[in-house]
Order: C-alpha cells, then sequence, then structure tokens
C-alpha cells in the first residue's frame, strides 16, 4: 500500500512540474483510462497526495462495470460531495464526464465558494455527456512583492483563497466519472470588485451576482476572477490590497468591473462622500487598469429592496449618480444596474420580490433562531437575476465581452423577471446563515 502511494505521488509531481499538461481522474470502479489517475472512495484529499475527495464529504463508487474505460465507473453521494486538486493560482479549462451505465445521472457543479457552472444536467438511462468550463483559482500572495492581500480572518476558512481547486458536485444523483484539468493561459480574466452583493459567498443562504456570473460565459474563453468581499469600500478595497493583486494578475485585454457604493455611503469625515473621495477612487481604478491595457467597467449599485406604494425608493444617495458621471467624463463603459434592478425588483413586486433576497422564517436554519429579514443580501435566485441584469449590461455597452456569452443564453427583460420556481439550486453544504457584512 505504501509503495503504491508513493508511485502515486511521484505520478503526481511529474504532472504538476509539468503545468501545460492536463491533470487527468478517472473516478469509480474499472480500468483507468490510459493517463488517468484513479479515484475510489478512500481517496481521501491530503496536501501530500495533492488530490482527492475533500473536506469531509463521503462517496460510494459504481457496483456494475460499464464498457469503455472513461465512463465505465462513478463516484457518487446522497449529499453534496467535494473533490479537491492542489494546482498554483490561475485559470483552468475543466472537463467533466457524467452518467451511468445502468441507470439515470443528475447533477449541478459549482466551484470553490458555490461559483456556479453547471446548474443541472440529466443524463438519460446508460447515457453520458461531457461538460466543460473554466475557472480561476488564486492565493493571496501579490505576484512581484512581498505583500499579501489583507485578509479578514473569516476569509481563512474560505475555499478560495487556498492553494487548490475544490469541486462541489450537488443534486439528486451525481454519477462523476472522470476529470481532466489543463491551464488556460489564453482566456480573457474578468476581474470583480465589489462587496457583499458582489462576491463568492460562502455559505446558504446568502449568495451575490459574481458567483453566478462564471454560469453565463463560454468554456475556454472567459474567466472570472472575483475579488470582491463584504462588507468592502472601494477605498477599503484599494488599502487591503485587493486592487493590487488584482492589478498583479491583469494581462492586456481583460476586463474589470467595479460595483460599489452600499458601504461608502457610511463613511464620514471631512470632504468624505460620493462626489469627491469615492469619484477619486474610481478615477485612480481606472487609470490604473488602463495602465495595465485592461478594459475598467463601471457599475452602479444596486438597489436595496425599499418599497414605498409599490415602487423602490433610493437609498443609495448620490453614488449611482457619480458612477454615471466619473464613467461620462472618463469615457468608459458603463452598467447601469442601479437603473435596471429598480425596474427588475419593481416588476417582481414588493411580496414576490421577497423571494430575492434572504428573508427566510425563524429556525429556517441551525443555530439561526430568529428570523432572516434581509433587503440588501440575496438568496441564490436573486443573485440568478441580477447577474442576468449584468449581463444585459455587458450587451447593451457593446463589449467585446458580450461575443464570448453563452449562444444559448438569450437576451434578459427587466420587466420580465423569471419564475422563482424556474430556478434549480439544491443547497450547498454550509448553511450556517451568517450575514454577510455590511448593508
Amino acid at each position: 500500500m505504501k509503495r503504491t502511494i508513493v508511485i502515486t505521488m511521484l505520478i503526481w509531481a511529474g504532472l504538476f512540474v509539468s503545468h501545460a499538461q492536463s491533470l487527468r481522474f478517472d473516478f469509480g470502479k474499472g480500468k483507468a483510462e490510459k493517463g488517468f489517475l484513479k479515484v475510489l472512495p478512500e481517496t481521501v484529499f491530503s496536501q501530500e497526495l495533492g488530490y482527492g475527495i475533500d473536506l469531509g464529504t463521503k462517496v460510494v463508487a459504481n457496483q456494475s462495470v460499464g464498457k469503455a474505460a472513461l465512463t465505465d465507473g462513478f463516484l457518487t453521494s446522497n449529499q453534496p460531495f467535494y473533490f479537491s486538486v492542489k494546482l498554483p493560482e490561475g485559470n483552468y479549462n475543466v472537463k467533466v464526464w457524467v452518467g451511468d451505465d445502468q441507470g439515470v445521472s443528475d447533477v449541478a457543479i459549482r466551484a470553490e465558494n458555490r461559483r456556479m457552472f453547471v446548474n443541472r444536467l440529466q443524463t438519460g438511462k446508460g447515457k453520458h455527456q461531457l461538460v466543460e468550463f473554466t475557472v480561476n483559482i488564486r492565493d493571496s500572495l501579490i505576484a512581484g512583492s512581498r505583500n499579501k492581500v489583507r485578509l479578514k480572518s473569516r476569509e481563512y476558512g474560505y475555499l478560495h483563497w487556498d492553494n487548490k481547486l475544490t469541486l462541489e458536485f450537488n443534486s439528486t444523483q451525481p454519477r462523476i466519472n472522470a476529470i481532466e484539468i489543463t491551464p488556460n493561459k489564453k482566456a480573457v480574466s474578468v476581474f470583480l470588485a465589489g462587496n457583499s452583493t458582489v462576491v463568492d459567498g460562502a455559505g446558504e443562504p446568502f449568495s451575490a451576482w459574481g458567483q453566478m456570473f462564471p454560469y453565463f460565459f463560454k468554456p475556454g474563453k472567459v474567466a472570472i476572477v472575483n475579488l470582491a468581499e463584504s462588507g468592502e469600500t472601494l477605498s477599503g478595497f484599494i488599502a487591503a490590497r485587493r486592487f493590487a493583486k488584482m492589478l498583479s494578475l491583469m494581462k492586456p485585454g481583460d476586463y474589470a468591473l467595479v460595483e460599489f457604493g452600499h458601504n461608502d455611503q457610511k463613511q464620514k469625515g471631512a470632504g468624505v462622500g460620493a462626489f469627491t473621495t469615492y469619484k477619486k477612487d474610481l478615477e485612480y481604478f481606472i487609470s490604473e487598469v488602463k495602465k495595465k491595457g485592461g478594459h475598467p467597467v463601471l457599475v452602479t449599485s444596486v438597489q436595496r429592496r425599499r418599497f414605498e406604494q409599490g415602487r423602490i425608493v433610493e437609498t443609495l444617495g448620490d453614488y449611482p449618480a457619480a458612477v454615471r458621471q466619473t464613467a461620462l467624463e472618463q469615457n468608459v463603459p458603463l452598467i447601469d444596474l442601479n437603473a435596471m434592478s429598480k425596474i427588475l425588483f419593481e416588476s417582481m413586486g414588493e411580496q414576490p420580490s421577497l423571494l430575492a433576497f434572504a428573508h427566510f422564517p425563524a429556525g429556517a436554519f441551525p443555530g439561526r433562531a430568529e428570523a432572516i429579514a434581509d433587503n440588501t443580501h440575496f438568496r441564490p435566485f436573486g443573485a440568478y437575476e441580477v447577474a442576468k441584469l449584468i449581463l444585459k449590461g455587458v450587451r447593451d455597452a457593446k463589449l467585446d465581452l458580450a461575443e464570448e456569452i453563452k449562444a444559448t443564453e438569450p437576451l434578459f427583460d427587466p420587466t420580465q423577471p423569471d419564475a422563482y420556481d424556474s430556478f434549480y439550486w439544491p443547497e450547498s453544504p454550509g448553511r450556517d446563515a451568517t450575514k454577510p457584512d455590511g448593508n
């Protein structure tokens, strides 16, 4: 057994050193496809091994072996499970083969902190399907310096600041046959700077538009790099070196979308305000992104859910107007999320829009005896709808990025929101209902 582990680690080391190669994993019982490492229920992730079933989740393997080596076996579970691979930061193309020679499969696939890539994929009895997507992983180190991002204490437990790619397999009958992971240095990176309305939310039921955004883009073409964090202001984003991290990763042709305002409006002090300090920070953001050959895109603050007589009441003061003015003066693209989200939430209606935000009765989540009534932070459905508004903004601004939106993704009309029941989201583990910072 020890000899087997040593041989496996040597194989892994060879693949890991040759970063340009693909890493390939064959799941379940049956023959291992040539060039693939076998993954069984007992293949548990460790830093030494470099890959395996992770975060204490349990899986079982197929009982009946199929015909083709690549898809003759699978791993599955009646609960969401995780598979991690130790990797350096970067963008990666991921291929996942799903299906069952003897039965059906039903899977949702997410990565890192609940980033949605496959909303739901169902295969019929005896059928298999290959799905592909492009994912970014990162660490807190800032290349070219000795500095790191100043993480908040809770961020050390997040899945998006470590040294591995973590995939979550969810839904009722996930049947995972094989995985291939390949570095992608050509994809356009789309960096997201923002607060809790943008962040990759770590735990149910809170979510934000940034973690839904990767779902909409063609595999191999675009990688979403979400550097947003709950509670941040634009000035705080810069001070915590999150912006320095972004610039250290940016290459010519990449995009940088910036949406703040919710927390910035609470900052106090002489001269602090939307048309002073905030506008100055936006101009600095634009200038530095352009120096790197990137494309800055300004995004106005998404509306809070505050209704009066059936209409959304503006709660963000002068901050949306300051963003609009800066975009005009600096001649950079604008996504007016503030205006679009007003239309969206009003079209939903005062009561139905509760289903877009984190409103839940007392006792709905472990450790949270009181009711949740949050009119700033979204549940997954609301985050998905707002992500569609950002997508509409990309198209309306005629960004080249719009060419990389999946051809199957229709135009979105905020006056015609999706029905709540049409959105599929089996909950991820981690239902702690910890409220994000900020409001």
